[in-house]
Parts: C-alpha cells; sequence; structure tokens
C-alpha cells in the first residue's frame, strides 16, 4: 500500500497535464486538418519529452538550426534575415517556443532548478534587450515602427537569450559538454555536404531549407564559427584518430566556405586566424599549414572564388558605384559604405539617444550601423557592453581551463567570436538566426565552463578526503 505523502506531487501535475492534453485533443482532432493534428500532436510529444529531459530538447534543438525550414512574416517582404525587412520565422522557432514552455514548466515545479541561473552575462543582456525593447515602443508610439515586425525581431532578439540561459541552466558536466559539441559537428558536416552537393549547379552556395532566396553570406558566417571551433579542437583535443576527424571538416567547411562567395566571410578568414595564432600553444602547427596553402591557393582556387574576390575592384562601371582614391568600388560593396555615412553624418542625429526603434529605420546589411539607428547610443553602448563582457568571460575561461576539451572550444569561440565581429562590419550578423542560436549556445558553454570546472575539481578533493577515512573503518 502506498502512502499519500510519498507521492511525488510533480508526477501527479505531469500526468494531469497528459490527461488534459488528451482531453482537448480528442476534443479539436476532429475539427482540424490532418496536417495540423499530425502538428499539434508532435508538438505535445516535444513538450512532454522536453519537461522529462531537458537534455534531449536541446539536442532537438541543435539540429534544427541548420536543418529546419524558413519563412516570411510580417508583411514587409524579403529574402530572408538579411534580404529584407521582414522577420524570419523557422521551425526551431517554434520549436524553442515549446521547448521553452516546458522549461519555464520545469522551473516552476522544480523550483531549485530556478528560472534564469546567475552568469557574468546576466546584467549585459538585460540592458541590452531592455533599450532595444523601450526603443522599439516609442518608436512604434510615434509611427516608426510597424508594430507587427518589430515585435517579431525584439522577440526573436529575446529568443537567442533564452538559447543562453536555457543552456546554462542545463549543463552539470563535461560530458554534457562532449555530447553537445559532438552533435554541433555533426550537424555542421551535413551542412557542409548540402553546401558542396549545391556547386555542380553552379551560384552560391546556401545553408539548407533557405528556399529560393539564399543567403550564402549567413552560411559564410555560420562556417566561419565553426571552423574557428574545430580548429580550436583540433589544436588542443583528441586522440589521433580525433584529430584526423576535425582535419578532415576542416576541409569540407574551406570548401563549403569558398563556395559562398562571402566576401565577408572572407575577410573575417584573416582575424580569425590571428586570433588563433595569437592565443595557440602550438603556434607552428597553425603558421606552417597556413603558409602553404598561401603559396598554392593561386593553382588550386576556383576561377569562380578569384573572380569573386576580385570583383570589389574589377566590378563594370554601373550607377551607384563609390571611388576610392581613384578606384571604383562595386556596388554592393558601396552601399554599405554609403549606408555607414549616412546613418553617421545624417539620420543619427535626428534621434541620438534611442533611435528609430528595431525596424524602424530602413534597411541596413551592417551589424554596427543599423544598432546605432535602431537604438540610438543607449542601445549601442549596451549591445558594446555585452560584446565586451562576453570576450572578457571567454578569455578569462581560455587563460584559466587546464582540460583540453575546454581548452581548445575557448580558443576556438574567441577567434570565432574576433571573426564574426569583422563579419558584422557587412552582415547584420548578430541577428541572424543560423548565426546566433550556434553562438549562444556556445557562449554558455564557454561561460559554464568554470563552474563546471570548479564543481568536478571539489568533487575529486572530496573524494580524495574521503579514501583515508574509508580504509581506517
Amino acid at each position: 500500500m502506498i502512502k499519500a505523502n510519498n507521492i511525488d506531487s510533480r508526477t501527479v501535475l505531469l500526468l494531469l497535464i497528459i490527461a488534459g492534453m488528451t482531453f482537448l485533443g480528442g476534443l479539436f482532432i476532429t475539427k482540424v486538418s490532418t496536417g495540423a493534428a499530425f502538428l499539434t500532436i508532435a508538438g505535445l510529444i516535444i513538450i512532454v519529452a522536453s519537461f522529462l529531459n531537458a537534455e534531449v530538447a536541446l539536442y532537438m534543438l541543435i539540429i534544427s538550426m541548420l536543418l529546419s525550414p524558413e519563412f516570411i512574416v510580417g508583411g514587409l517582404g524579403g529574402g530572408g534575415t538579411t534580404a529584407g525587412r521582414g522577420a524570419t520565422l523557422r521551425f526551431d522557432d517554434i520549436l524553442l517556443v515549446i521547448i521553452g514552455f516546458s522549461w519555464f514548466l520545469r522551473t516552476a515545479i522544480k523550483k531549485e532548478l530556478g528560472l534564469f541561473l546567475r552568469t557574468p552575462l546576466n546584467r549585459p543582456i538585460a540592458y541590452y534587450f531592455v533599450f532595444c525593447l523601450i526603443a522599439t515602443l516609442l518608436g512604434f508610439m510615434m509611427g516608426r515602427v510597424r508594430g507587427l515586425t518589430g515585435f517579431f525581431f525584439v522577440l526573436k532578439y529575446f529568443e537567442y537569450f533564452i538559447v543562453y540561459f536555457m543552456v546554462v541552466n542545463q549543463l552539470r558536466d563535461k560530458r554534457q559538454i562532449e555530447r553537445f559539441v559532438a552533435v554541433m559537428l555533426i550537424v555542421c558536416f551535413i551542412v557542409c555536404l548540402v553546401s558542396i552537393a549545391q556547386i555542380p549547379a553552379g551560384g552560391r552556395a546556401t545553408a539548407p531549407f533557405e528556399g529560393e532566396m539564399g543567403e550564402p553570406n549567413t552560411l559564410g558566417g555560420y562556417l566561419i564559427l565553426m571552423l574557428s571551433i574545430t580548429l580550436g579542437l583540433l589544436l588542443t583535443y583528441g586522440a589521433k584518430r580525433q584529430k584526423g576527424l576535425f582535419a578532415a571538416l576542416t576541409v569540407f567547411i574551406l570548401v563549403s566556405l569558398a563556395a559562398t562567395l562571402s566576401r565577408s566571410s572572407w575577410i573575417a578568414l584573416p582575424p580569425m586566424l590571428i586570433v588563433l595564432i595569437y592565443f595557440s600553444k602550438r603556434k607552428m602547427v597553425i603558421v606552417i599549414p597556413l603558409i602553404v596553402i598561401m603559396v598554392i591557393s593561386p593553382f588550386i582556387l576556383p576561377h569562380a572564388v578569384k573572380e569573386r574576390a576580385l570583383f570589389t575592384f574589377t566590378q563594370p562601371r554601373e550607377s551607384g558605384q563609390m571611388e576610392i582614391g581613384g578606384t571604383k568600388i562595386d556596388t554592393s560593396t558601396s552601399a554599405r559604405l554609403t549606408s555607414w555615412k549616412i546613418v553617421l553624418t545624417r539620420d543619427f542625429i535626428k534621434h541620438p539617444i534611442l533611435g528609430y526603434g528595431v525596424t524602424g529605420y530602413t534597411f541596413l546589411d551592417a551589424q554596427y550601423p543599423r544598432v546605432l539607428a535602431e537604438t540610438g547610443l543607449a542601445g549601442l553602448v549596451a549591445f558594446l557592453f555585452l560584446l565586451v563582457a562576453t570576450y572578457r568571460n571567454a578569455l578569462h575561461t581560455y587563460r584559466n581551463t587546464s582540460d583540453p576539451l575546454f581548452s581548445g572550444l575557448s580558443l576556438g569561440y574567441l577567434a570565432g567570436f574576433v571573426a564574426i565581429l569583422v563579419h558584422a562590419i557587412g552582415a547584420n550578423t548578430f541577428i541572424i538566426v543560423r548565426i546566433m542560436e550556434p553562438f549562444w549556445f556556445l557562449t554558455a558553454i564557454i561561460i559554464m565552463i568554470p563552474t563546471i570546472e570548479a564543481e568536478e575539481l571539489k568533487t575529486k578533493a572530496d573524494s580524495i578526503m574521503l579514501e583515508p577515512a574509508q580504509k581506517t573503518r
């Protein structure tokens, strides 16, 4: 006979939730289409699975980051996050809402878990998000922001931070990190295969499921981030077999990166390599292969890559081209430079403190002037504060870890962080979902490494202290 006070209240609540969902499903299942019913059932399964095991939910999220379809909402058109002012909604957005709901439910029941674990980035994240929200609300009241699109973009900013907080709340030990990173690298390999498969058809490689109007620059930013992580691990972690896999993945990433024909991504490569060389303890492992690649690259690079690299200065004369020092610049680069000039010398002055609001300004394909135009000096300072705090904590992790895995991850993260800072000069890198979801997932891992290492050292110390006591018994 089971005593009433031994019944787990969490189990009872879960059973009640399942019973309620079953009842509601029975009421509405005959009134919706087969597709809607299937999606509803799948959503319910994900909610239950996420509630029972948050780690499984995070694996699903990692896979969906790059391997899920997308479509545009907000009524403003465009071809993706960087192609227009419509907000991009993807399957992983829906999945994140479902997983987030399950996470909130778990933390409500298991109050010892806490909702937002205290980390060094909590305050910078809060400042930036609050200024984005205030600037957008003000822009909406002044008629500069169209409510639906502004809402979706601000919601997406919050979504990235939710990824961060979900991961920091879930991480407990090194094995978890190994599993998460392994899944991320497998997803990257699949993305590379899809990208390379696009090469024979001509054109520029894009990420999977991006529709007719893909964004090669988005794929390039993601590949730069994952390349840095792979190289960091290659330099510090694993046996020969693992290093061989990292080296092979590096080759696949480089081929895919070349196929994007993304100049912003290529420009981010040198700073990334400089950071790796500067901080790495095995500098010659990078320098020697790099010299070899530079020597043979003119002979092995495809003609399309060479042509794209020179296109900045060799484009036939067209209207809209700028001239710098007597040299004409292609229209794409000219448009970016012009947007920087207009924001800094004309439009920023009109709303200097809080800007025009998120999506209250015309489309800009450059992160820093966009932040300045949309959220003003207040938002830009908060954004830079967040970036500085992120870099400092990543550097602290790298300098204070002795574990090869953690050292490789933090080294690669530092290099990738600098690379996407450069990438953001010519792209909206920090609001692109396919770059930011992996970035904030990795950021959570880097931030939690010192805590996990401290816990592991404490556990070892406690076990060493217990051994003499056990022997005397």
